[in-house]
């Protein structure tokens, strides 16, 4: 099978990476391009889709240019992105206006016009839930995030975009667009739109009855198909632009929470990975449809068939330390001109590292809580805002940098035990994948902090890649998803140290303190925001 790749393409929040992958899953060569993001008054976030496939062509062609596979030899494309995004098109495909992406939450109230009732449980209609949750295992959420809200937001308040849509596409399922001409939707990523009934993996398919409570025309939707099904060769136009040819054939693919799944090594029932990226999550398959409607997790279909994840995600992990260099330490102002400093763009993250590794395990007693964007697991709660929590004379800047390290881990931990919860079994040892566990300091803070094992994946930021070139593997028939973890390497393990135990405790145990007695607070500040 030498002389054989894949193309693997990672559509992120920030950037898209695209890889030359062996056929058997080893990412040979990795291009990045950033991508931008705009956030709108009232809770909105979108993306330019040209922006998405003018990086996918920069990417690959900085890819064939290194030499490492002619054109003739990838055999095939596969992608993951960013879930829960809406890209309307029209009959020819192209988009009616900017991508809707999982940041936005302009639908909440239309999310809840059709969830609500007369009697509520967690602000849903009695009825309502329980047709939604025996069908799906979830219901649209109240933060108006997930592709429902979106699509109903468009129905409401720009009713001549919903009226001249063709299909509303995930933005996976818009990038096989692009590739193939074909309006496809895989079971995984259509999940969020939450009228389709999941209650058997072999034939998941849109209900009648829930399109009705959601007020959603099916012929707007596209037609569903497997995660390891093939979509069809690539077009010529997408052919011209990539440089490829049309004998390549394009993979379904799946959205990145279940492609970082696979790209983790945790393809066996019950095993544990930590993603931390710009969002995290932590999650494992499982045998079977399950619902926690009390921590806002349910399980939903996995791109490895006949198999369910547990799906979850916290809003905001590793853009808490973007947040930090671009908006207080390096904010490209007066003061940074006085100093005579030029904005740190790729290094700052390890000079972060260093800066944590210099300050005591707790920080001094200094608190973060990283919830800039609101949040949803293990508590759905939009309004709910960040911050540093008992500052002193005595706070140094180290100080501040491990604190935001650790606050997302007290986030995780805070997570951890709703999901260990939920499947009745403790998770150890945890997989850690994404950009934030190429840090050796966070690794071992995870360690303290969730006192579990954590397994530190050897490249880490290629997960999605790997997730999706495995993929493509699996349904050219060269690989099996049973042979997946022994496949993917772990770089180092990281163990819990029970010096750092009781100081972790204490203050896990403020942090969610900080939540239970500011959450109102929060609520009333931000109600309009």
């Amino acid at each position: 099978m030498s002389g054989r790749y894949v193309l693997a393409v990672d559509l992120g929040t920030s950037a898209c990476k695209v890889a030359l992958a062996t056929i058997a899953g080893d990412i040979a060569a990795l291009e990045t391009e950033e991508i931008p993001l705009h956030l709108l008054p009232g809770g909105g976030a979108e993306q330019d889709p040209e922006d998405w496939w003018n990086a996918i062509k920069k990417g690959t062609a900085r890819l064939l240019a290194r030499g490492i596979a002619s054109r003739d030899e990838i055999v095939a494309v596969a992608c993951t992105a960013q879930w829960s995004g809406t890209v309307a098109v029209d009959k020819n495909g192209r988009p009616l206006m900017p991508a809707i992406i999982w940041m936005d939450s302009r639908g909440a109230r239309y999310a809840h016009t059709i969830t609500k009732g007369p009697l509520s449980i967690q602000g849903y209609g009695l009825d309502k839930l329980w047709r939604w949750v025996r069908k799906t295992a979830g219901i649209p959420a109240g933060s108006g995030k997930d592709s429902i809200a979106h699509i109903l937001y468009l129905k409401h308040e720009r009713p001549e975009i919903y009226r001249t849509t063709y299909k509303f596409l995930e933005p996976k399922d818009y990038l096989n667009l692009r590739l193939t001409g074909q309006f496809a939707a895989s079971y995984d990523s259509i999940a969020l739109h939450w009228v389709t009934d999941n209650r058997d993996l072999a034939r998941v398919h849109y209900d009648d009855e829930l399109l009705r409570l959601a007020g959603i025309d099916r012929e707007k939707l596209p037609d569903l198909k497997q995660a390891v099904d093939i979509l069809g060769p690539l077009r010529p136009e997408a052919a011209a632009d990539l440089g490829m040819t049309t004998d390549t054939v394009v993979v379904m693919g799946t959205p990145d929470v279940q492609s970082a799944a696979i790209g983790s090594g945790a393809t066996r029932d019950f095993q544990a990975h930590l993603y931390v990226g710009t969002s995290s999550w932590l999650t494992c398959h499982v045998p079977y449809k399950k619902t926690d409607l009390f921590h806002n997790m349910a399980t939903l279909p996995s791109a490895i068939p006949g198999r369910y994840f547990v799906a979850n995600e916290q809003e905001s992990a590793g853009v808490c330390l973007t947040f930090l260099r671009d908006n207080v330490f390096f904010h490209e102002d007066e003061l940074l001109a006085a100093a005579g400093e030029a904005k740190p763009a790729r290094n700052a993250h390890q000079a972060f590292d260093r800066l944590a590794a210099q300050a005591p395990p707790g920080s001094g007693g200094v608190i973060f809580t990283p919830w800039l964007y609101g949040e949803r697991t293990p508590v759905e709660d939009r309004f709910i805002r960040g911050g540093f929590h008992n500052l002193s004379l005595q706070t140094t800047r180290p100080d501040l940098v491990r604190a935001v390290f650790e606050g997302v881990a007290y986030n995780t931990r805070w997570l951890l035990g709703a999901v260990e919860g939920f499947v009745h079994r403790r998770l150890d040892p945890i997989r850690f994948i994404g950009g934030g566990a190429r840090s050796d300091v966070w690794s071992q803070i995870f360690a303290d902090v969730l006192d579990r094992t954590i397994e530190q994946v050897r490249d880490p930021v290629e997960a999605n890649v790997r997730g999706a070139a495995i993929l493509a593997a699996v349904a050219l028939g060269h690989l099996t998803f049973d042979a997946v973890t022994d496949r993917v390497q772990v770089a180092s393990v990281f163990h819990p140290s029970p010096d750092n135990r009781h100081r972790y405790d204490e203050l896990y145990r403020a942090f969610l303190d900080l939540y239970r007695r500011n959450r109102k607070i929060h609520a009333r500040l931000n109600h309009g925001a």
